[in-house]
């Protein structure tokens, strides 16, 4: 409890996940950079990891209740739909080896890399861990998101939001289409 009789909240990591110099894997690092717009409270970090993957798993065993990762995520829906995936319980089907690349590792390598090291660390998995993806329409050698990936970004900027403020619903199946930006 703090001084004031209150228990603070949970710490809670938004990282953006990508790789600008490939279209549409840059929506993690541009959603995470428009959230810097918004004020968000004390107990809430936003980084953006770009393709530090392995940083990445490091920073999550650092005590944080809540993770967000904001990525790419294609899942077979229209280009620009925005997905809230719950990615808390690791893997049922993790991969035995995972490659220790830097700079190439997914999402879920990262997540399936927590349980070793937080055995090598005494760190602690997150409580709580949420994707929150967009379906890419171009992933190929560019600078730039494309437009239904451009329009989606305000719409992940809005969930992201409703999740800090606890007022986004839990993803209960673990997989929902969240939206799907509307764009000219």
């Amino acid at each position: 409890m703090s001084a004031h009789g209150r228990t603070a909240a949970p710490k809670t990591l938004i990282a953006g996940v990508g790789n600008i110099f490939l279209g549409d894997d840059g929506f993690g690092v541009e959603a995470v950079r428009r959230l810097g717009e918004h004020p968000l409270p004390g107990y809430v970090e936003v980084i953006d990891v770009g393709v530090r993957g392995v940083h990445l798993a490091y920073q999550m065993l650092e005590g944080y209740h809540t993770v967000l990762l904001v990525d790419a995520s294609a899942r077979g829906g229209e280009p620009g739909t925005v997905y809230l995936l719950d990615a808390t319980a690791p893997a049922s089907a993790a991969p035995r080896s995972i490659a220790l690349d830097g700079h190439h590792m997914t999402p879920d390598s990262v997540l399936a890399l927590l349980d070793t090291l937080s055995a090598g660390t005494g760190g602690s998995r997150p409580h709580r861990v949420l994707v929150v993806g967009c379906e890419p329409a171009d992933v190929e050698e560019g600078i730039g998101l494309s437009e239904p990936v451009a329009a989606a970004v305000d719409e992940a900027v809005r969930l992201i939001l409703r999740l800090v403020d606890g007022t986004e619903p839990d993803t209960g199946s673990g997989v929902r289409p969240a939206t799907r930006a509307t764009h000219p």
